[in-house]
């Protein structure tokens, strides 16, 4: 493991209990010492998900570690279930727990008859990867176990896989595709993984008419809900005037349906008007307008090819994650396992469009031009939900940075 100076990549741990995190009805118990709860604590509050009453700790002790003995999860587990009435109870080991091969699985198996909740669990620790892959896990481990194959199909409805609240403007992009769907086909959605969702809507998943899967890694889910409930899926995430016309129509063809002739000509006129970009420029004597991509895989993918078509070329473009996860990833989007790559880059970078996180706006010189599209958040907050990064709201917001960007230019 290499030194940081910043902040380090959440684990496959915290990706899955941030997901977990979003489903009401639900509460998590981590078998592991009060100090690694804590610490996640903070970064959730700062993701702004709701903590109370639905995440706690064994408090494992030495003497626990040493002698194997698990009663503290045991009674932990009878303590949550007669207090707080959950339908379902995930447990989830800490680094600790699962350095020390704890039989989760097998004390779960033990403590099933004294409870009432299910009891759900997710052994990996930290350990398999970093939140990428824990996320994956977690959109599988649904729907196979949570997700009902007999659900009465609901006409004009959908499920959004892949709403990760690790990804900057995730609620905001959520909305923005809700819009986006009610207005190209009058369909509304029914459940959201894993975002703002309880287990009563995940479980009649099935019944809706399409699955929109936002990233890879909530691919396994959607093929598999596929073969169990018949539901079709579509991947991809709209970045753009044009990237968000030709995602629609990817959804309609997989439908039957047109998209909304008002709409769509709206987006053709917007992804016309931003080509023009390219000429200015052509008739910049000094600088060349070049862009600088860090973040979420598909924002990356997404946005770049946005910049592209105004004439703005991606000089590099990295995902903040590991791209193993990924069933396939662009041979232009890299990842950097070490910090220090990432950092003798963004502090080469001159006169260049930088769409990254805060630790990285930090890095740079004064003539480049910075957007936000990436955690962690360190100089600012996730408020409004009216600004997400996809969708034409989306392109417009980053339009504004780039005619800035461009007026830096000469």
């Amino acid at each position: 493991m290499s030194l940081t100076r910043f902040l380090p990549l959440p684990s496959d741990r915290m990706g899955i209990l941030w997901s977990l995190l979003n489903i009401e009805g639900s509460v998590i118990v981590e078998y592991g010492p009060a100090g690694t709860t804590h610490y996640s604590m903070g970064l959730f509050g700062e993701l702004g998900i709701e903590q109370e009453n639905r995440l706690f700790t064994t408090h494992l002790r030495e003497e626990d570690v040493v002698m194997g003995d698990t009663s503290r999860l045991e009674k932990a587990l009878v303590e949550v279930d007669e207090n707080f009435h959950p339908a379902v109870i995930f447990v989830v080991a800490s680094s600790c727990s699962a350095v020390i091969g704890t039989d989760l699985r097998g004390v779960c198996t033990m403590a099933q008859p004294k409870v009432k909740a299910r009891l759900v669990t997710f052994e990996q620790g930290g350990f398999r990867g970093d939140y990428a892959a824990g996320i994956k896990e977690t959109y599988r481990l649904l729907a196979d176990q949570m997700v009902r194959p007999d659900t009465e199909k609901r006409k004009d409805t959908f499920n959004i896989i892949g709403a990760s609240v690790g990804a900057y403007r995730c609620k905001a992009d959520a909305l923005e595709i809700q819009r986006l769907m009610d207005e190209a086909f009058g369909m509304k959605l029914h459940a959201a993984l894993c975002l703002e969702t309880d287990l009563e809507r995940i479980a009649r998943m099935g019944g809706a008419e399409l699955n929109l899967v936002l990233r890879q890694e909530a691919l396994p889910a959607a093929k598999l809900l596929e073969s169990k409930c018949g539901t079709p899926y579509v991947y991809g995430a709209p970045y753009g005037y044009q990237g968000t016309l030709d995602w629609l129509e990817a959804v309609g063809k997989r439908i039957g349906r047109q998209v909304d002739p008002r709409l769509a000509g709206k987006l053709k006129k917007r992804a016309m008007e931003v080509g023009q970009y390219r000429m200015y420029g052509r008739m910049l004597r000094r600088d060349r307008p070049q862009a600088f991509l860090y973040g979420e895989y598909e924002a990356v993918k997404g946005l770049g090819a946005f910049l592209s078509g105004m004439g703005i070329a991606p000089a590099k473009q990295i995902s903040a994650h590991s791209l193993a996860p990924l069933e396939h990833a662009e041979e232009a989007i890299q990842y950097l396992p070490t910090e220090k790559e990432r950092i003798g880059l963004l502090r080469s970078l001159r006169h260049t469009l930088v769409l990254a996180d805060d630790t990285s706006r930090r890095l740079l010189e004064g003539d480049n031009t910075f957007i936000r599209i990436a955690t962690p958040l360190i100089d600012t907050a996730q408020v409004a939900a009216h600004m997400p990064l996809m969708g034409d709201r989306g392109a417009d917001m980053i339009l504004e940075t780039v005619e800035a960007y461009f007026n830096t230019l000469r």
